[in-house]
């Protein structure tokens, strides 16, 4: 079997490795490594998608995770990457993100019979003495490494805060507490978190003598130079709720042609070889994969009905055949749309738009379609008249849809 590392490596996980040579012999046995989420939204992203799937892959080669979500470091907030200062979580709100993560994850991660472990930190760092903490664990810290790291430096410039200066600290706990619970040896983070895992590596060899390994992933964009999981509407949300099936589906298969080869090797569990045959062609030829890609994607976060769902839904819209159901829908009362509704209300309220001045500027720029017809009129009604089939089909651009019925 190949060793783990040279797959992550191959499929592009690996940004960087702290003892590339020493991880590979660590990983030719079973090993327990962690990586650790933020509770800061109900459900993760497709930007963190990546490290999901980069934890499942080393899962089906033999090694056992710890997924960490930090309940603990999120009431006080992660300053890498930051302005300003996040605002501050109740405990009660990061306890329903907690919950919510872990059941998005268990789609990806078997946790049955002890293969994968799931924590909080809270349920240490809250226990902590503070100055047991400073004693024990500060004094291995220098303020003025901590303040050349880039995380800190940007921050520090325009202001930062005690509560967030400690968290690099609580992060190499983190990596020390699951040291010596569970033998974890390995932290894996996006490459932002270099300086924090780092730190976690140097605490465990000067406190415990041990030999611990840290690795991070490439903080991704598109070939277009795009944050990757965002949308036009808006971040690309692993949960339904937050999300529809189809309109997750319509991210993936419209990506970038550039893009497309990248994502099956990072987002899917397809072959190597399989990826290469789809994205061996180029232009109109590589739709397939994109449906591929799209189809795989939409199947692991949503299960196999709401992929085919979402499939046929776009076949419809675009091909001229399959069932437009999952097409994502609202209800009107039909009173209401009996009197007549302004098209730029019924933008915002199918989630097409996220104001009504974005919806008139819509309008104004000759993007809103009813019924696949444009509309240029900012003081266009929505009746009854415009039924067709018992429902009202709104596009926003291109390849955004929403079916509208009567309550």
């Amino acid at each position: 079997m190949a060793n783990a590392l040279d797959v992550l490596q191959e499929r592009g996980f690996v940004e960087q490795v702290s003892d590339q040579d020493g991880l590979r012999a660590a990983l030719e046995q079973p090993t327990t490594f962690y990586i650790g989420y933020d509770p800061s939204a109900a459900s993760l992203h497709a930007g963190s998608l990546l490290t999901v799937m980069a934890v499942a892959h080393l899962q089906r080669m033999g090694h056992r995770p710890i997924i960490l979500v930090g309940g603990g470091t999120g009431m006080i907030g992660d300053p890498t990457g930051r302005t300003e200062m996040r605002q501050l979580m109740t405990v009660e709100s990061i306890r329903s993100n907690v919950d919510a993560i872990r059941r998005q994850l268990s789609t990806y991660i078997e946790f049955d019979s002890d293969r994968a472990i799931i924590v909080n930190n809270a349920d240490w760092l809250m226990q902590l003495g503070y100055i047991d903490f400073l004693r024990d664990i500060g004094q291995h810290f220098s303020v003025n490494r901590m303040l050349a790291a880039e995380a800190y430096r940007q921050r520090y410039e325009r202001g930062l805060s005690f509560i967030e200066f400690n968290y690099q600290l609580l992060q190499a706990y983190d990596y020390l507490h699951l040291h010596r619970t569970y033998g974890c040896r390995l932290q894996l983070g996006g490459n932002d978190q270099w300086g924090n895992i780092l730190a976690g590596v140097d605490l465990i060899r000067r406190i415990e003598g041990a030999e611990t390994f840290a690795l991070t992933f490439p903080l991704l964009t598109t070939s277009s130079g795009a944050k990757m999981g965002k949308s036009a509407s808006g971040a690309v949300w692993l949960q339904s709720e937050l999300m529809a099936p189809y309109d997750f589906y319509q991210y993936w298969i419209n990506v970038e042609d550039a893009d497309v080869a990248r994502f099956l090797r990072l987002y899917t569990f397809l072959p190597m070889e399989q990826i290469s045959d789809l994205c061996s062609v180029q232009g109109a030829a590589l739709r397939e994969a994109k449906a591929v890609l799209a189809y795989e994607v939409t199947r692991q976060a949503h299960g196999d009905e709401a992929a085919d769902q979402a499939r046929e839904a776009s076949k419809a819209l675009f091909g001229g055949a399959g069932d437009r159901d999952a097409i994502p829908s609202s209800q009107v009362p039909a009173a209401e749309l009996a009197e007549g509704v302004p098209l730029v209300d019924l933008l915002v309220t199918a989630g097409l738009c996220s104001s009504k001045s974005e919806a008139r500027r819509l309008v104004q720029q000759g993007g809103a379609y009813v019924n696949d017809q444009q509309v240029a009129d900012l003081d266009r009604v929505i009746t009854v008249e415009d039924l067709q089939d018992s429902e009202i089909l709104l596009r926003a651009g291109k390849k955004r849809f929403h079916r509208i019925a009567i309550a």
